[in-house]
């Protein structure tokens, strides 16, 4: 019955400075914005693919929470770094070992990369991989990866 998942929402600090990342920045696209409400929607993937609702909330009920986009895996590998860079976004990988270079996780398998929002939750662009999972690699490099599927 279930087949994906179609909206997550978070709870954030600012209403209009959420809306210009998640908007301008990362170039989703509104939905619609409720101002009494004091929430406002955003298509990711496209109009009725998936939802990220933005609820401006006091402090005390803004906690960091993580999800992450679908990306292609090509645009993970090559354009994912470039373009966070681009909007002043440090990116980091799930090690947090001061690289910026997408790791795999091997059990999925899949490749990844984060960063933060305004209010400090964890964001991720990842992508699966078309191979076989390999639970017993745990998270790798990219190279890393590609040496266990040559061998």
């Amino acid at each position: 019955m279930i087949t994906g998942l179609f909206e997550t929402h978070i709870n954030v600090l600012s209403l209009e400075r959420s809306m210009d990342f998640y908007g301008r920045v990362l170039g989703l696209e509104l939905a619609s914005m409720e101002q009494k409400r004091r929430v406002a929607f955003y298509w990711m993937g496209g109009r009725g693919e998936s939802m990220l609702g933005l609820w401006e909330k006091p402090a005390r009920e803004v906690q960091r929470q993580h999800f992450a986009f679908r990306c292609a895996v090509d645009d993970v590998l090559t354009k994912s770094v470039p373009y966070l860079r681009e909007r002043n976004l440090p990116a980091h990988n799930f090690l947090e070992d001061g690289s910026e270079r997408p790791m795999v996780f091997a059990w999925m398998p899949a490749i990844a990369i984060y960063f933060p929002d305004p209010d400090g939750h964890s964001l991720e662009f990842i992508a699966m991989l078309p191979n076989a999972p390999k639970p017993e690699l745990g998270v790798i490099s990219w190279e890393d990866w590609q040496r266990t599927l040559a061998s």
